[in-house]
């Protein structure tokens, strides 16, 4: 009787325990949020736990049931479903898989898990079912990150890259050709500054938006970064030949962009196109060679197009040759100055000299800078050349005063980079102060384009030049924007008449209107005339007899070095 009762004291306690592991499963089930279907096929039951309200009213009586599983999800997935619900068939032990609910916008996560008996028959099967709909989205928009650019919907660079690979492979068998339209927003750097980087950004939305209502099957574009798009197109012909495409974005950009905020910016874009064989025969290629023709575009006046060609990328290839040279130059300081001197028209009596920048390579040749400057203030290597040639002239000239007690103007041309620097100024007043100049001697030369870019900004700081008696000469005038408006408000003492005016006026008579409309204008609001590339002593009567001031050129003196200055000035004093 003991024995037997101390038996059913034990099934007693197991049972007890049986009924709290299933109890704590059950809470385990629900607090999980996913539902769960085990079957037992050697009972045949089957019992659902977990969330299973989550999916509507659904019951499965017997594990016969099974395949109406498929009454809860969307009919597109019912094929893969049923090849899940049963792994067992594949001699699978696990399966999962991802489908869509019968609401058609809930993901819903499946994974299917049997269990087989010794015999080797399929005995217990479990089923889980878990919303991973968030877990889905997420993974699409780390799909979309990594395939398309955000602010356009445009391809980015790396799938772009990709599809024109495929482009270039197929074009390569069917004999085709594929062209490549780099484009870039011109001087979107200055709507940026203004503007600020929420309205750039409206500003680039709304290009790439309209880019993309060119995207068919032939034609792919990407955003390549802030303000640059690039386009391919397979067999361009027709609605998508190049010219159409540039033209149809140009036309686009005709009207102003509407922004958010009601305010309207106006843009153009350069571009540059290479074409698969022509150009080059693979994808990255293709790219370099089209953002060749688009620099050649914008040094061209931007607003416009241009093709590549094998005469660009000799051109380029020099351009990068020379701005490594460059690089070294000024670290070398292989920069050396040479000095042309100014006269007073009617006397011939020096009046100053104009520091004048130039460089001999490391093999002896000269480098001219017409090539070296530009390509100086793309690199911003413009700030070191022009803190040389400051510091130079400067000393030069003090040498000058203190050995032959002169009164000569030093003119220094600044470009507009250094210019706008926050530091100009003090750079400026600081140099004349350390080698004791007269600050009256001094006279910075601005070119127009310096107007263009804070015209308030440019005065300001025209006046502190001014207040410490240093003279501003606008340079070059005639060449660039020329606006009679901007003169009436510049602070200046003198106005440089342009070379390519001086070079006509012996035969053209409407050089020589404009050039003594300039120096009477000049006249009237108080400025001094300096006409350069005086190279004739026709040109000087005629200057001396419309009354401009100064001269400038080979007819009285060649640019020199420093001793050429100085035997100049022994035979002045």
């Amino acid at each position: 009787m003991d024995d037997l009762r101390y038996q059913v004291d034990l099934l007693t306690a197991m049972n007890q325990k049986l009924t709290g592991n299933e109890k704590m499963y059950n809470m385990i089930c629900e607090g999980s949020q996913r539902a769960f279907l085990y079957i037992n096929y050697v009972t045949n039951s089957i019992k659902q736990i977990g969330k299973w309200e989550n999916f509507g009213d659904f019951r499965l009586t017997d594990a016969s049931d099974l395949s109406r599983l498929s009454e809860i999800f969307d009919e597109s997935g019912e094929s893969e479903l049923r090849t899940l619900l049963f792994p067992e068939k594949e001699n699978h032990f696990s399966d999962r898989a991802d489908l869509l609910f019968s609401d058609k916008k809930t993901w819903i996560g499946v994974e299917v898990l049997v269990h087989m008996d010794e015999t080797g028959l399929l005995s217990e099967k479990l089923i889980c079912l878990n919303d991973v709909t968030a877990i889905k989205n997420r993974q699409e928009d780390l799909k979309y990150m990594a395939y398309f650019d955000l602010l356009t919907g445009l391809h980015n660079r790396n799938h772009f890259i990709s599809k024109l690979k495929e482009f270039v492979e197929r074009a390569d068998v069917e004999r085709a050709v594929v062209s490549v339209i780099l484009l870039d927003v011109d001087d979107f750097h200055k709507i940026s500054d203004a503007r600020g980087i929420v309205v750039g950004d409206e500003v680039i939305q709304n290009i790439g938006l309209y880019i993309k209502t060119l995207e068919n099957n032939n034609v792919i574009a990407a955003r390549f970064d802030s303000d640059i798009f690039c386009i391919a197109v397979y067999d361009p012909v027709g609605s998508r030949s190049v010219d159409e495409i540039y033209g149809s974005v140009r036309g686009f950009l005709s009207v102003p962009i509407k922004l958010s905020d009601r305010t309207e910016v106006s843009v153009s874009v350069s571009a540059g196109v290479a074409e698969y064989p022509e150009a080059n025969d693979n994808a990255l290629s293709l790219i370099n060679c089209a953002e060749i023709a688009m620099l050649k575009a914008k040094d061209a006046g931007k607003n416009n197009i241009k093709y590549f060609n094998s005469g660009m990328l000799d051109s380029f290839l020099r351009d990068v040759e020379i701005e490594n040279k460059l690089k070294e130059a000024v670290h070398e300081s292989n920069f050396f100055l040479n000095y042309q001197p100014q006269y007073y028209a009617d006397s011939k009596r020096l009046r100053g000299v104009e520091a004048l920048v130039r460089w001999r390579d490391r093999d002896g040749s000269m480098i001219s800078p017409s090539v070296f400057i530009p390509l100086s203030e793309k690199n911003g290597t413009i700030i070191s050349i022009g803190d040389f040639v400051l510091e130079e002239s400067i000393k030069t000239h003090a040498a000058w005063k203190k050995r032959f007690d002169c009164n000569i103007i030093l003119s220094i041309n600044i470009s507009s980079i250094q210019y706008n620097r926050a530091d100009f100024v003090p750079k400026i007043l600081d140099t004349v102060k350390r080698y004791g100049m007269d600050p009256e001697e001094l006279e910075l030369e601005i070119t127009e384009s310096v107007l263009i870019e804070d015209f308030k900004m440019v005065i300001q700081k025209m006046y502190e030049l001014r207040d410490y008696g240093i003279k501003v000469s606008l340079d070059d005038f005639g060449t660039g924007f020329s606006s009679l408006s901007y003169l009436r408000g510049l602070p200046i003492d003198t106005l440089k008449i342009d070379k390519s005016f001086i070079d006509n006026i012996s035969t053209d008579e409407a050089a020589r209107v404009i050039t003594e409309s300039i120096v009477n204008m000049s006249k009237r609001l108080g400025f001094s005339t300096v006409a350069e590339g005086v190279e004739s002593e026709e040109q000087l009567d005629y200057l001396k007899e419309i009354s401009c001031d100064l001269i400038q050129g080979f007819y009285l003196g060649k640019p020199m070095d420093e001793s050429g200055i100085q035997e100049i000035l022994l035979r002045t004093i």
